[in-house]
C-alpha cells in the first residue's frame, strides 16, 4: 500500500497528479461516516470567547481541512503533539519514535461550537476512532487517535464521550482514542499547513481527505462552513 510520503514524492515529480482531476467525485468513493450522537456531558460555556481544542487522528491534512470548514473554529493549525519540542520536525516525526502524533491545534468560540461538538465531529467525520496506531495508508503511532485536552473540564468530557459512544456501540469495534493530558502542541512546517485547500487535486487529498469534507457538509449542513479558515489568513502563534 503506497504511503504518503511516497505519494508526496510522486506527487512533486508529476507522475500521478495529472490524472487527480479524472477521478471520480469524492462523494463517490467516500469514505463511512458514523452518524453518532452528541455528547451527553458537554463542557460548560464559561465567559472566554475562545478556547484550544487539540486532536490526532491520523494525517493532519486531513484533520486540519475539516476543522477549517466549521462554522465557528477561528483557526485550526497543523502540528506535532505528545513528545518534546526537539524532535517536533516532519522527518523525524515519521520515524514513530518521537512519541508525537500528527496533530491539529483548534481554536474556536465555545458560544458558536461546543467542545462537546467539536469531539462529536472529531469521531464522526475527521477519523476513525477504532483503528489502532493507524489511518487509512498510514501506519505508526504517529498517527495514533489522541485527545490531547487542555483542561481538566475537556478531559472529562472526553473520557464520558467516549464511554458513551462505546456503551451504544457506536462503532464496529471498540474505540481505542488515547486522552492524554499535559502534553504541549508545536506547530508544524510552513508547507503542511492549508494543504487540503491549496491542493485539492494532489491525488492523496482526493482519494483520503476530500470525503471528509463532503461527510462534514452532509452529516453537519447547520455547522458546515463552505468558505475555510485558512492558517495563512488567520495566522500561526507558538
Amino acid at each position: 500500500m503506497m504511503t504518503r510520503r511516497l505519494m508526496l514524492l510522486l506527487g512533486a515529480i508529476g507522475l500521478v497528479a495529472a490524472s487527480a482531476t479524472a477521478w471520480r467525485s469524492p462523494a463517490a468513493q467516500a469514505e463511512a461516516a458514523h452518524v453518532i450522537p452528541a455528547p451527553a456531558l458537554d463542557e460548560p460555556v464559561g465567559s472566554a470567547t475562545s478556547e484550544v481544542a487539540v486532536l490526532a487522528g491520523g494525517c493532519f491534512w486531513g484533520v486540519q481541512g475539516v476543522f477549517q470548514h466549521v462554522d465557528g473554529v477561528m483557526n485550526a493549525v497543523s502540528g506535532y503533539a505528545g513528545g518534546d519540542k526537539d524532535t517536533a520536525q516532519y522527518e523525524t516525526v515519521s520515524t514513530g519514535t518521537t512519541g508525537h502524533a500528527e496533530s491539529v491545534r483548534i481554536t474556536f468560540d465555545p458560544h458558536k461550537i461546543t467542545y462537546g461538538r467539536i469531539l462529536q465531529i472529531y469521531f464522526s467525520v475527521a477519523h476513525d476512532p477504532t483503528e489502532l496506531n493507524r489511518q487509512g495508508p498510514d501506519v505508526g503511532t504517529q498517527y495514533r487517535s489522541a485527545i490531547f485536552p487542555t483542561n481538566a473540564a475537556q478531559a472529562a468530557t472526553a473520557k464520558a464521550y467516549i464511554a458513551q459512544l462505546d456503551r451504544a456501540h457506536a462503532f464496529d469495534a471498540p474505540i481505542v482514542t488515547r486522552i492524554e493530558p499535559g502534553r504541549a502542541f508545536y506547530p508544524a512546517e510552513a508547507y503542511h499547513q492549508d494543504f487540503l485547500a491549496l491542493h485539492p487535486t494532489y491525488p492523496y487529498i482526493v482519494f483520503n481527505d476530500l470525503p471528509k469534507i463532503e461527510n462534514l457538509k452532509r452529516l453537519y449542513p447547520t455547522l458546515y462552513r463552505a468558505e475555510p479558515v485558512l492558517v495563512a489568513t488567520a495566522g500561526v502563534s507558538e
